[in-house]
C-alpha cells in the first residue's frame, strides 16, 4: 500500500503521478543517448584471444580513442553472454552480483573464418554461430547459417568511462566546466542528485531478425505484446511505488526483470540484460531487406520482418545473455539455469488467502476464520497488515489488539491453517527500541554520501532503511525471525515484504535518493532495482533457518528483480476495483510468468475502493484460475469477506474456491514444473501453440499448464464470449458440459454469472481431488478423481506430482512421488515418471473419468501389478461421450493398467 503518511488514501490523478514520476525527457542519460550522435566503434580483430573462457576482444570508440573490453562465451545450453567493460577503468564498474545462480558450462570457440573485415568464431555444437565485424563493430548470432540477432546493428553501443571527480574540471573553458558540472549532477523537483562518478550510463541495441512479436520486461501494466515506442514513451525499469498505477502505461511499477523474449512460428529468443540500475527499453517493429548469401544475386534480397530493440542503462556494464531457445519451454529453462527455478511453494501457499489492512484484533481474526467455516468457505491463511505492530515497529505486536499473538496462531494451526504478517525495510528511528539500536550499531542501515544514516518518512514516520545489498545485514535480518529473537512468533507465521522498492513518503518518485550509499560503496544509483530482491532474499533465508533447514518458506515480496523466483511469490500492487484493473491483470501476470516470476497474483476485487458484487465475483472466477490466489483490500474499503454480499454471491465464490482446492493437485504438479524445468504454469497460448499466429497478441484467456485453457470473463453484464480454442485437429472439452468442440477457430459461448469459461486440451491427463475440505491439508487426505481427455488419434497423458507438500524432504531425501498417466488404444496406465522418488502416502484414485469416448464399451477391467484382474464399474453418458470408472481405490504410488474394450 502507498500514501503520503496517513493512513487515509485517494487516488492519485494521472497528471499528479506525471509531476511526482519521471518521464523520459526528465533522465539525464536518457537525453544524452537519445539525443547525441551516435558513437561509432571498432572492433579491433588483431587483439582477438581465444581461451577456454571465451573469446576477448578490444573496441575502440572512434572520436574519444576510449578502449573496451567484448568479451564473447558460448555455454553449452545454447546461451551466449555478452560482456562489455572499460579496458582499464580508473575503479571497477558494479556488477550485479547473487542473480546469477550458476554459470552454465562453457563452450569451447575456435575460428572458422577470418578476415581482415570479420572473424566467425564457432563451437562443437556447429549449429551457432557468433560473427564479429570490425568497422562499424556488430556481432551477429547465426544459426544454421542465418542472422538471427545482431549487436549494434544501429550503432547505438554507448558507454560513459568513469572519471575523476578531481580532474572532471580541471581544464578547459569556463563553458566547459558548466557543462561538465550538469553532468555530474541532476535535479528533479526539488531534488538534487549527486554523482560520484559522472556521467556512467551504458546502451546497446539488438536487432531480431525476422520476428514481430516480442514479451517480457516486466513490471507494466499493459499488454502481453510489447508495443512500439516510437508513438510515445519507452518501456521504463526501475522499481517505484505507484498507487493506483495509470493502465496501459510503460512507466516502471515494483519490480523489474530485464529479460526480453521474441517470437516467431519457428523459433523463439531471448535476450537478459543484467542490469540493476535505471533502464529504459526502446521497441521498433518494421520490415527489413534481409540478405540471404546462400542464394542466387538475382533472389538475393527478400523483405521479412524485424524488431530493433534500444537498451539504456543509467550505470553498469553491458553484460547480455543471448538465450537460443529455439522454442519456448528450452529458453524458459535457458533463463531458469541462468537466475534459478521458481521455488516450490508449500502446498498450503496455493490455496486461497484472506487478507485486509488490516483485521482490527485477534476477535477479529478468529471471526473472520470461523467465517471461512460457516459458510464453508476452504482458505488456507489469513493476513496481518501493519497496524498489528506496536506503532509501526516490525517484529513487535501492538499490545492492547493482538495481546496473545502466539496462541492466535495456534487457534488457527489447529485448524491447519497460517498466518502472515507484514514486514517493510523501513525502520522506526525509535532510540529506546532495541532492534532499531541493534541495526544501528550493527551499520546496517543505509548511509547518505557524507557518511551518516541516511532517514526517510514511510508509515512509522523517520525511519532508517536497511541496507540488504550487505551480507551481514541480511543475515542479521534473517536472525530475527528466529522464535527466540521475534517474540510472539510460531513456526506457522510466515512474512509478506511490502514497500520494498524502497518506498520513501515525499523521495524523488516516492523512493530513495540515487545518491545514497550501500554496502561496499556503491550508490543507490547502481542497485535499486534490486532493493527488494535482497529483502525478499533475506527474508525467505529467515523463515528457511528458523526451522533449522528443514521448512520450505513462503514470502511475499511486492518489489522484485529477475532471480526473485527462488525466494517466493509476488503481486501487482496496489490495483484499483474496476473492471479495467480486472482485465489488465491478465497481460500481466502473463508478462510475469514468461519472465520467470511463476508464483504470481493480483488482489482479488481491486485494493483500493469498493467492487460492485458482479466484479467481485468475476475477479474471483478469474484469480481461482491463477497462480497467486488472495483477496486483500485497503481500509478504507468495505469490508470484503466472500459473505457480506448475499447468498448469490457467496455462492459463486465459493463454488470457484472450492474448484480451485480440487485443482490442488494439478496446480502443485506445475509447480514441480516450474521448479524443475522453469515452465510457467501460467502460459500465454502461443507457448503450447507455438505456430499458430493466431494465438500471438492474444492475452485475455491463457493457458494453465498445457491442459487447461482459461478464458475470465472480464467485463460488465456480459452474456456472451468469444473464446480461441487454437490448434487445428486439436479437440477442446468444456470442463463443466464435457462437450467437444474442434480447435482452430473461435467459439462463441453463453455465460452467466456463474460460468468460468475453462476447456481441457484433447490429449490431456488432469488429476483433482475429490471432496470437500477446509484447507489445503485436507486436500491431501482425499482421492483423487482422474479426467482424460482423449485427442483426436484417442491418446492423451499427463503427470502427478505429490510429497509432503512443506518440508526439504522432496530434495534432500528424493521422498516424493512422479506419476505418468497415459491413454492409448484404450488402456490407461499408471507408471513412475522418473527413476527416482520414493514417497509413501494412501493417496488412491477413486475414479477415472475419460471425455471423447465414441460409444460405449462392452468391459471396463483393472490391473494391477501382481494381483488379478478385475472388472470395474462404469457409466456411460452417450450424450457427451463419458465414461466414468468408479469406485476403484488404486493407490498412486503403484503401478495399474485400466483396459477399456468394446
Amino acid at each position: 500500500m502507498e500514501a503520503e503518511s496517513s493512513p487515509v488514501i485517494s487516488v492519485v490523478p494521472d497528471d499528479e503521478q506525471n509531476q511526482k514520476f519521471k518521464k523520459s525527457k526528465n533522465v539525464a542519460f536518457y537525453r544524452r543517448q537519445i539525443q547525441g550522435p551516435n558513437k561509432q566503434h571498432r572492433a579491433l580483430l588483431d587483439t582477438m584471444v581465444l581461451t577456454e573462457r571465451g573469446a576477448r576482444f578490444e573496441l575502440l570508440e572512434t572520436d574519444s580513442q576510449s578502449r573496451l573490453l567484448l568479451s564473447v562465451w558460448p555455454c553449452k545450453n545454447d546461451t551466449v553472454r555478452i560482456l562489455i567493460d572499460e579496458l582499464q577503468p580508473i575503479k571497477a564498474r558494479y556488477r550485479v552480483p547473487d542473480v546469477i545462480t550458476e554459470e552454465p558450462q562453457r563452450e569451447q570457440l575456435r575460428v572458422e573464418r577470418q578476415s581482415k573485415d570479420s572473424v566467425t568464431l564457432t563451437w562443437s555444437s556447429g549449429r551457432h554461430r557468433v560473427r564479429v565485424w570490425r568497422s562499424p563493430f556488430r556481432l551477429e548470432i547465426l544459426c544454421e547459417d542465418e542472422v538471427t540477432v545482431t549487436f549494434n546493428s544501429k550503432g547505438k553501443l554507448w558507454f560513459e568511462t568513469l572519471r575523476d571527480p578531481t580532474r572532471a574540471t580541471s581544464q578547459g573553458s569556463k563553458l566547459q566546466e558548466e557543462h561538465t558540472s550538469l553532468l555530474w549532477k541532476e535535479t528533479f523537483r526539488q531534488f538534487v542528485d549527486i554523482k560520484a562518478n559522472g556521467p556512467s550510463s551504458v546502451g546497446l541495441d539488438l536487432c531480431f531478425h525476422g520476428f514481430s512479436h516480442v514479451y517480457g520486461l516486466p513490471e507494466h501494466a499493459d499488454g502481453l505484446q510489447l508495443r512500439d515506442t516510437r508513438d510515445g514513451e519507452p518501456y521504463r525499469l526501475y522499481n517505484l511505488d505507484v498507487f493506483a498505477y495509470e493502465l496501459y502505461s510503460r512507466l516502471g511499477l515494483y519490480g523489474s526483470v530485464p529479460l526480453l523474449v521474441a517470437h516467431k512460428p519457428d523459433t523463439t529468443l531471448g535476450v537478459f540484460c543484467l542490469n540493476a540500475s535505471e533502464t529504459f527499453v526502446n521497441v521498433h517493429y518494421s520490415p527489413s531487406e534481409h540478405q540471404d548469401d546462400q542464394t542466387p544475386p538475382v533472389k538475393r534480397r527478400r523483405t521479412q520482418p524485424q524488431t530493433d530493440v534500444h537498451w539504456l542503462s543509467e550505470s553498469g556494464v553491458i553484460d547480455c545473455a543471448v538465450l537460443l531457445g529455439p522454442d519456448p519451454q528450452q529458453l524458459f529453462s535457458q533463463y531458469a539455469q541462468l537466475t534459478g527455478y521458481q521455488a516450490l511453494p508449500p502446498l498450503f501457499s496455493l490455496g486461497y488467502h484472506q487478507c485486509r489492512w488490516n483485521y482490527i484484533d485477534e476477535a477479529d481474526v478468529k471471526a473472520v476464520d470461523a467465517g471461512f467455516d460457516r459458510h464453508d468457505i476452504p482458505y488456507d491463511v489469513i493476513w496481518l497488515d501493519i497496524e498489528h505492530t506496536d506503532g509501526k515497529r516490525y517484529f513487535t505486536w501492538d499490545p492492547a489488539l493482538f495481546p496473545e499473538p502466539a496462541n492466535l496462531q495456534r487457534h488457527l494451526e489447529e485448524k491447519k491453517r497460517k498466518l502472515v504478517v507484514i514486514s517493510d525495510p523501513h525502520i522506526k528511528v525509535d532510540p529506546d527500541w532495541s532492534l532499531y539500536c541493534e541495526a544501528r550499531d550493527g551499520g546496517h542501515f543505509v548511509k547518505q554520501r557524507e557518511g551518516q544514516i541516511y532517514q526517510g518518512s514511510c508509515w512509522p514516520g523517520e525511519s532508517s532503511y536497511l541496507d540488504f545489498s550487505s551480507p551481514d545485514t541480511r543475515a542479521w535480518y534473517s536472525r530475527c525471525f528466529h522464535l527466540d529473537k521475534y517474540k510472539g512468533s510460531t513456526p506457522s507465521l510466515f512474512v509478506w515484504n511490502d514497500m520494498n522498492e524502497p518506498s520513501v513518503f515525499g523521495g524523488p518518485e516516492q523512493t530513495m535518493p540515487k545518491d545514497v550509499v550501500h554496502y561496499g560503496g556503491w550508490e543507490h544509483r547502481e542497485l535499486h532495482n534490486l532493493y527488494g530482491f535482497y529483502q525478499h532474499m533475506a527474508t525467505a533465508e529467515g523463515l528457511i533457518t528458523r526451522s533449522g533447514g528443514s521448512e520450505r518458506p513462503f514470502v511475499l515480496s511486492r518489489s522484485f528483480f529477475a532471480g526473485s523466483q527462488r525466494f517466493g511469490a509476488v503481486w501487482t500492487g496496489d490495483n484499483v476495483a474496476s473492471w479495467e484493473y480486472l482485465k489488465i491483470s491478465i497481460p500481466m501476470l502473463l508478462s510475469l510468468s514468461v519472465a520467470g516470476v511463476a508464483f504470481c497474483g493480483a488482489d482479488v476485487g481491486g485494493f483500493f475502493r469498493d467492487p460492485e458484487p458482479e466484479l467481485l465475483v468475476r475477479w474471483y472466477q478469474a484469480a481461482a484460475l491463477q497462480p497467486f490466489f488472495r483477496g486483500h483490500s485497503a481500509n478504507m474499503t468495505k469490508r470484503r469477506e466472500p459473505w457480506l454480499f448475499g447468498e448469490e454471491v457467496t455462492a459463486a465464490i465459493r463454488t470457484v474456491i472450492q474448484q480451485r482446492y480440487s485443482l490442488l493437485p494439478y496446480w502443485y504438479t506445475l509447480f514441480h514444473q516450474a521448479h524443475t524445468c522453469g515452465l510457467p504454469p501460467l502460459r500465454p497460448l502461443w507457448v503450447e501453440f507455438q505456430r499458430e499466429q493466431s494465438t500471438f497478441t492474444v492475452d485475455h484467456q491463457y493457458m494453465i499448464g498445457g491442459a487447461l485453457l482459461a478464458c475470465p470473463v472480464t467485463e460488465r453484464g456480459v452474456e456472451e464470449v468469444r473464446v480461441l480454442l487454437p490448434g487445428s485437429g486439436e479437440v477442446w472439452y468444456d470442463v463443466h458440459s464435457a462437450k467437444a468442440y474442434k480447435g482452430g477457430g473461435t467459439l462463441s459461448l453463453p455465460v452467466t454469472l456463474d460460468t468460468v469459461p475453462v476447456f481441457q486440451r484433447g490429449g490431456s491427463v488432469v488429476c483433482r481431488a475429490a471432496g470437500s475440505c477446509s484447507c489445503a491439508a485436507d486436500v491431501q487426505q482425499l482421492p483423487l478423481s482422474i479426467t482424460v481427455a482423449l485427442n483426436s488419434q484417442g491418446a492423451a497423458d499427463g503427470e502427478l506430482y505429490l510429497d509432503d507438500g512443506h518440508s526439504f524432504s522432496y530434495r534432500d531425501r528424493k521422498a516424493f512421488c512422479h506419476r505418468r498417466f497415459n491413454m492409448l488404444s484404450g488402456r490407461l496406465l499408471c507408471r513412475p515418471a522418473g527413476e527416482e522418488g520414493m514417497f509413501e502416502c494412501d493417496t488412491v484414485v477413486q475414479s477415472v473419468s475419460v471425455l471423447g469416448v465414441k460409444r460405449k464399451p462392452s468391459s471396463v477391467v483393472v490391473h494391477v501389478s501382481e494381483a488379478k484382474d478385475t472388472s470395474a464399474a462404469f457409466q456411460y453418458v452417450d450424450t457427451c461421450c463419458v465414461l466414468t470408472v468408479s469406485n476403484l481405490n488404486l493407490r498412486v504410488t503403484m503401478d495399474w493398467e485400466i483396459h477399456i474394450t468394446g
